[in-house]
């Protein structure tokens, strides 16, 4: 990640044009986080995520890495809402990006919790091309409506996601 904000290189020794964020080593104004951000969502990227985000703090990236974020999500399977296996559900903006036909076969299988790029993706160590990820996904999609849904399918993902959870690289 460029820390180096060019408005703060001109600005004398300890001066910032914008509020800094600091965690751990990592630090950045809050004008040049925005326009990395900025830059990064102007690939038309579907999935963004900023890598070494300063923003999440130790206590996140342990929420995270454990994926206790996921257990709400129970609530929506328990209501009928979700699955436990299916392709994850995609906010608004960034699904509205997806409507190309090569795309959009994703929403043709249930929004699950877990699924095919998620364990692809831990088993990978959290890198993986937005490609591959649309990929997967419309494979999962191709592979629940050929077999009209396969019980043992999703166990088997269920089983491999397991491993996946224990594993110790960040997501």
């Amino acid at each position: 990640m460029n820390t180096q904000c060019p408005k703060c290189f001109k600005l004398a020794m300890g001066e910032t044009c914008s509020p800094m964020m600091y965690v751990d080593k990592y630090h950045i104004c809050d004008y040049w986080h925005n326009v990395q951000k900025n830059e990064t969502s102007k690939n038309n990227s579907t999935f963004v995520k900023i890598l070494d985000d300063p923003r999440v703090t130790k206590v996140g990236k342990f929420i995270r890495n454990t994926s206790i974020d996921e257990l709400p999500q129970l609530i929506n399977v328990l209501k009928g809402d979700m699955s436990i296996v299916g392709n994850r559900p995609l906010p608004v903006y960034e699904a509205e990006m997806l409507t190309a036909d090569t795309l959009s076969k994703r929403f043709l299988a249930p929004a699950g919790i877990t699924g095919l790029w998620q364990v692809e993706l831990r088993g990978k160590g959290g890198s993986m091309s937005e490609l591959e990820r649309i990929e997967l996904d419309n494979e999962y999609a191709h592979h629940f409506i050929d077999n009209n849904f396969s019980f043992w399918y999703d166990v088997k993902l269920i089983l491999r996601t397991i491993p996946a959870l224990l594993q110790k690289s960040a997501v």
